[in-house]
């Protein structure tokens, strides 16, 4: 049974295809803030494949999601948008207001927080750092932070007569030169950000995304587990739960 998986984020169309859970195609591009136009251009590759489902994760506005849904629904296939819950598959949003949780934080806890004795930190090194939080089978809410290259570049744009070549992250020492500065100074924050919120309480340290393996180097002393297509998992257990239900009814 082959399936296509959809993660459309703010910059971003990653997509996976899957025969019998096995992930036999996955890319991902640059949508230029039209993901719709991208999808227009796969979709005669995925009509060749003779899919049986489609699962979609979807930060875009309802405008977008309309539009992605009608070009999906050529697929002739049943499609499940995932969306963020009050209570899912036992677990509990720790948002007041779940409209505001991004479907992409929901998804990435609801990939790994499945044990009531299991307290988690969960941390997507992407576009933006985000941290959730989950004692057991509560999600508590989290934090976002712009990511290395995003403070960058604010500091690029905002510093006069300063300029800012790109270099790599790599160090938490004290830069020596202005370049070497900065970006040990931003790597120092979010480290340090992420070292506050672990002192909070012990607990699991997940990291996911494209500068997970950066962030592991300097948070050994945790222990942390890098976990590869996490959305993709979470969007997989949002799925299967949802069949589940409809089954039931």
């Amino acid at each position: 049974m082959k399936n296509l998986w959809l993660d459309i984020g703010n910059t971003r169309l990653k997509y996976w295809i899957t025969d019998n859970h096995q992930i036999i195609q996955h890319a991902a591009e640059m949508h230029l803030q039209s993901p719709a136009d991208l999808l227009l251009g796969l979709i005669h590759h995925f009509k060749d494949l003779n899919l049986n489902n489609v699962g979609v994760s979807s930060v875009q506005d309802q405008k977008n999601n309309d539009r992605i849904q009608r070009i999906l629904k050529t697929l002739n296939v049943p499609i499940i948008f995932a969306k963020v819950h009050a209570e899912y598959a036992g677990l509990n949003c720790g948002y007041d207001n779940t409209t505001q949780l991004g479907i992409d934080r929901w998804l990435q806890v609801l990939a790994v927080a499945n044990n009531p004795q299991q307290n988690y930190c969960i941390i997507s090194c992407g576009t933006a750092l985000t941290i959730d939080l989950v004692d057991g089978l509560q999600h508590l809410g989290g934090y976002i932070l712009p990511n290395l290259y995003l403070q960058r570049d604010s500091l690029i744009q905002n510093t006069k007569g300063i300029k800012i070549p790109d270099a790599a992250f790599d160090q938490l020492t004290p830069g020596r030169n202005t370049i070497d500065a900065v970006h040990h100074g931003i790597l120092l924050g979010l480290v340090s950000s992420i070292e506050n919120v672990m002192q909070q309480s012990p607990r699991k340290l997940i990291l996911t995304g494209g500068d997970a393996p950066l962030f592991a180097k300097f948070l050994s002393h945790h222990q942390p587990h890098i976990e590869t297509d996490l959305l993709l998992k979470g969007l997989q257990r949002y799925i299967q739960h949802s069949r589940q239900n409809l089954s039931k009814a």
